[in-house]
């Protein structure tokens, strides 16, 4: 039993094998581009989940000084030199807004808490946009593959089948024993297709829906963030 186990394998793999060697060169191609854009969806889905995971903990953390701290206007520049952290960048360019505000109203006579406001709240929109394009990286690529992968696979066989009829037709008898071989290598593409777009889907859907859960939690700290600026402003 134990043997039978573990030799399947080896004998599936090698059946595959056989069959892709079966393959025309198109069906070849199709096969190998599947096979190079499964590694590539593996490596952006372990990427951007490792990624996503270690900016929602160093967001957490840095929040967690700002909540210690009294002032927010008032600290230090090195709380502004973490531009890594999203909700670093956030407040670093919310608070440079409202003291380059202030600058700037003094040089004119027109200083006002109004304007100092506007310019950090209009800050914390184009970070929280550019955090929000930082998190959703590398999605659309990934849903490509998704997309794409498939039909892919439906064309090599589509085009095998095609190729196997063919070979069949000038032939002067047509048996299932002559045709199989050609259709089993047209599906193998099909195979492939399937092989990469199934991950593919379960890795994207849980990606954009830690990705939103990132961006939620990323919008509801730009707008506390913008609370107590106005609340330290007065």
């Amino acid at each position: 039993m134990l043997a039978l186990l573990f030799f399947s394998p080896v004998v599936a793999t090698a059946n595959l094998i056989e069959v892709f060697v079966r393959c025309d060169p198109a069906g070849q191609a199709i096969t190998a581009g599947l096979a190079v854009f499964s590694i590539i969806a593996w490596t952006i889905m372990l990427q951007k989940h490792y990624e996503l995971k270690r900016l929602g903990s160093y967001n957490h953390r840095f929040e967690a000084q700002l909540r210690d701290q009294k002032s927010l206007l008032d600290l230090p520049e090195s709380f502004r030199d973490k531009r890594v952290i999203p909700y670093a960048d956030l407040f670093a360019d919310a608070v440079e807004a409202y003291w380059r505000a202030a600058a700037i109203g003094k040089e004119k006579g027109v200083d006002s808490t109004r304007a100092r406001l506007e310019h950090a709240e209009n800050a914390l929109q184009r970070a929280l946009s550019r955090q929000t394009l930082r998190y959703e990286s590398s999605m659309i690529f990934l849903a490509t593959i998704v997309t794409g992968a498939p039909f892919l696979g439906m064309l090599g066989t589509v085009w095998g089948v095609m190729v196997a009829f063919s070979d069949v037709a000038v032939q002067d008898s047509a048996t299932i024993k002559t045709l199989a071989p050609g259709v089993s290598a047209a599906l193998l593409t099909t195979i492939a297709g399937l092989v990469v777009a199934i991950p593919s889907v379960f890795g994207y859907n849980f990606l954009l829906g830690k990705s939103k859960q990132l961006v939620t939690e990323l919008e509801n700290f730009a707008s506390s963030l913008a609370d107590r600026i106005e609340l330290e402003s007065k």
